[in-house]
């Protein structure tokens, strides 16, 4: 591990303490927070598929786009 990743390892996990306490906050239930968790990937997993299809269409068109 180079020192050039630990401040957004570190940086990172702190992030996921801030969420997680907002998360706790509002008091839900375990099946509540894991729908909530479920639409949050899907919502993230979906714009990452439609970058990553926006940049091989981009390399496949020999940067026409």
């Amino acid at each position: 591990m180079t020192p050039d990743l630990l401040i957004p390892i570190i940086s990172s996990i702190g992030w996921l303490v801030v969420v997680g306490a907002a998360l706790a906050s509002y008091r839900l239930n375990w099946s509540q927070m894991a729908r909530m968790g479920l639409i949050w990937l899907a919502i993230f997993g979906g714009l990452y598929v439609v970058v990553e299809w926006f940049m091989a269409v981009r390399e496949g068109t020999g940067g026409l786009l």
